[in-house]
């Protein structure tokens, strides 16, 4: 069988001014072959009929029909799926070795005669047109900060022109996160696109029973900046397609540089952030020409930030607490049955009270959740120390491990006044400082030493006598020794003088 390698040698030979008789035998073929190709002009592959008859018998001639029914019942049913129910149906009849021919069977059938697949059209992009954010989840990554799983978010906003991009680390997908993310985005950038596109995000768009399509909060923050939003469609992911693929390289670029560092391990957030800013640099520097495009035909920022935060209002309970978004945060005792405002921000919390605030503590992730600070209460808890043993929030008393281990000593040998002598430590803390306190009941521990309340007050007073800073006597100076150092004639310039 002449090859087309045999041809192109031929026909080479040809050209260089060869005979017919000596081209062909050159190239491996009688002379008669030869001058068929030559009068031809193609190759041996290109006139071969493409085979129609089977080599081997179908095995799956008599089932196929039942095979298209399921087929056509759901686009989703998989040909292995298919495999094993006629197995099931047909035992014996078929063997392992036919899978492969059912596959390629069924994708010929899809491609043929399956429903129709979803087009994508390719978009046109222009300089400053849109920018699109979502959040991503990066717990897949397996970043540790001191030894605990850091589970977090980013909020992520690329530009659709250039896909320049910044990303903010936050917890939730709230509007706070949200506001703060985009803020950052926009005054790192130095612009304002035109449109500001986002997933169907709850931050931004109201459920369907609502009349009007964005939140109250998110139209004065896209009027702050002069975005016009607009949203997909719910559940059509793709349609916000450049923020969704940024996602996937984003995530995989940090991946790799994860691989190159050797370790997820991170000593701070701060850290850590600082490991994605340089990432993010790097990353955008490969877009600084079609950034300037964009940038060129930008908007101005306004003179300020918009707030990134939710205002609202509590009124302090009797339990000295203040509910916001269903975590309960405990304040100054002071302000019972005083209405407080409130500023929740994406990462932390403010009460503000007459016009000032007077209270700041990290915000709580989900709901049902509860942060109090056992220097609010412990004032009145130590005049009613009964009321620990079942106090709902006893687990936030602890200040650190420590605490709890002398706790649960007390309760093992002085049952009896267990939780008296425990909140009279934990005023001590409160007083005379938690570090101080905490201290010497770590060096009880260490010892094997009996933990009560005056072990504890006599370990911290004796911190304080060690902390006493000795008394330094300085000497008079006796001018006169400067004379002798700058010499008789400098002596007598400086008096002239």
């Amino acid at each position: 069988m002449v090859t087309d390698t045999q041809v192109r040698k031929l026909m080479r030979l040809i050209r260089e001014g060869n005979s017919m008789a000596i081209a062909a035998a050159k190239s491996g073929m009688d002379e008669k072959t030869a001058r068929k190709y030559a009068k031809q002009g193609t190759l041996p592959s290109a006139t071969e009929g493409k085979r129609t008859w089977r080599t081997r018998e179908d095995v799956f001639k008599e089932v196929w029909p039942e095979v298209e029914e399921i087929l056509r019942s759901d686009g989703a049913v998989e040909a292995n799926t298919v495999f094993e129910h006629l197995c099931r149906k047909y035992e014996g009849k078929f063997r392992e070795g036919s899978l492969r021919t059912l596959q390629r069977r069924v994708k010929e059938w899809r491609a043929r005669s399956g429903p129709e697949k979803e087009v994508m059209f390719p978009q046109m992009h222009k300089p400053g047109r849109q920018g699109q954010s979502d959040f991503t989840h990066m717990g897949g990554l397996g970043i540790t900060i001191q030894g605990q799983a850091f589970d977090h978010l980013v909020y992520h906003f690329t530009l659709s022109y250039s896909n320049w991009e910044s990303v903010t680390v936050c917890f939730s997908e709230s509007f706070e996160s949200l506001a703060g993310g985009l803020q950052n985005a926009l005054w790192e950038l130095g612009g304002v696109p035109e449109e500001h596109r986002t997933d169907s995000l709850s931050a931004a768009i109201n459920n369907l029973s609502d009349p009007k399509e964005w939140t109250d909060r998110y139209k004065g923050l896209m009027s702050h900046y002069g975005l016009k939003p607009s949203h997909n469609t719910p559940g059509r992911g793709h349609e916000n397609g450049d923020v969704e693929q940024s996602h996937n390289r984003f995530k995989r670029a940090v991946e790799q540089e994860l691989i190159l560092r050797g370790s997820r391990e991170f000593e701070s957030r701060d850290q850590y952030e600082q490991f994605l800013r340089r990432l993010l640099k790097r990353r955008n520097a490969a877009r600084t020409g079609k950034l300037k495009e964009e940038v060129a035909v930008m908007r101005n920022l306004p003179d300020l930030r918009a707030e990134d935060y939710t205002r609202g209002t509590a009124r302090v309970t009797r339990n000295s607490t203040v509910n916001v978004k269903r975590n309960i945060y405990s304040v100054n005792s002071q302000l019972i049955g005083e209405k407080v405002d409130i500023r929740l921000y994406a990462e932390r919390v403010e009460v503000w009270y007459g016009g000032q605030m007077v209270q700041q503590m990290p915000r709580l992730k989900g709901a049902g959740g509860h942060a109090i600070n056992y220097r609010h209460v412990i004032h009145s808890l130590v005049k009613k120390p009964g009321a620990f043993a079942q106090y709902r929030y006893q687990s936030d008393m602890f200040p650190a491990v420590v605490f709890r281990v002398a706790y649960d000593y007390l309760l093992e040998h002085s049952p009896e006044s267990a939780e008296r002598q425990y909140v009279r430590i934990l005023k001590l803390a409160a007083d005379d400082g938690q570090q101080r306190v905490e201290g010497a009941l770590r060096e009880l521990i260490d010892r094997g030493e009996i933990i009560n309340m005056d072990q504890v007050k006599e370990l911290v007073a004796k911190q304080d006598q060690h902390q006493i800073s000795p008394v330094v006597e300085i000497s008079p100076i006796e001018l006169s020794a400067y004379d002798v150092l700058l010499g008789a004639e400098e002596v007598e310039r400086w008096a002239i003088q």
